[in-house]
């Protein structure tokens, strides 16, 4: 039976280096970040590329939601969707995403926030995604009865066979040894924001291994943080279990 599975995080996460590893399946087809031209067309975000992006399209979120339900791309079995939260503005009506297998991944505030304002020297909370995991969590969680899968970026780091192992039997596939490295380089299915964001997974052969940020949170940004930081442990208490 096709999957359509989505994975929701945030900005400056491990969220590149898993479309990759889903993406060395060869049962896969991948797309990345399929609202993005949307939410720069609605918003007023000062991103890197922002006009390339609209351009590169869709804005129209009905667009991409349809090309999300629809049949897979090449025929594959697995449609895996790298997904920012943030770009799930309140204007997109939810529905369709019930048809898809919605998973989370996360990563603490901390080193999200000291990471983003390298590019992005002002976000909010929203910015980084964090009210809207925790929203769209909570909303599959009631509809299904269930709980949806989480996975914590340090967690694939530090455990990486066994962490997608427990991702891949929560979503009901098979773990393959192919998921833990890839060729390095950029891919077609890059978005074209790859340039901007893009350069330490297109050096990459697999997952790096887990290395402590030791960057504080400016005192400016303390708000920020203290606002995800609830959110982020919300979805920690159900990440899998390796």
């Amino acid at each position: 039976m096709p999957l359509h599975l989505a994975m929701w995080s945030g900005p400056r996460n491990i969220s590149t280096a898993m479309m990759r590893a889903f993406e060395n399946r060869p049962d896969t087809a991948v797309i990345d970040e399929p609202l993005y031209a949307h939410y720069l067309a609605n918003t007023a975000a000062d991103h890197p590329g922002r006009d390339e992006v609209i351009a590169a399209g869709p804005t129209d979120w009905l667009t991409a939601a349809a090309t999300l339900t629809g049949p897979i791309p090449n025929s594959r079995a697995i449609f895996y969707q790298k997904h920012m939260a943030h770009h799930l503005l309140p204007s997109i009506d939810r529905a369709w995403i019930a048809k898809l297998t919605n998973c989370f991944l996360i990563r603490d505030p901390r080193e999200v926030l000291t990471s983003f304002i390298k590019v992005v020297e002002h976000p909010t909370a929203h910015d980084l995604g964090f009210p809207q995991q925790a929203e769209l969590f909570d909303a599959e969680r009631e509809r299904t009865g269930k709980t949806p899968p989480v996975i914590d970026a340090r967690d694939v780091l530090e455990s990486p066979r066994a962490t997608l192992t427990a991702l891949c039997r929560a979503v009901g596939i098979p773990f393959l040894d192919a998921m833990l490295h890839w060729p390095p380089g950029p891919r077609d299915t890059d978005g074209v924001w790859a340039p901007h964001w893009y350069a330490s997974v297109e050096r990459s052969t697999g997952f790096a291994p887990y290395t402590p940020k030791p960057d504080p949170v400016p005192d400016h940004l303390m708000p920020v943080y203290e606002q995800c930081k609830p959110l982020y442990d919300h979805l920690a208490r159900y990440k899998l279990k390796a």
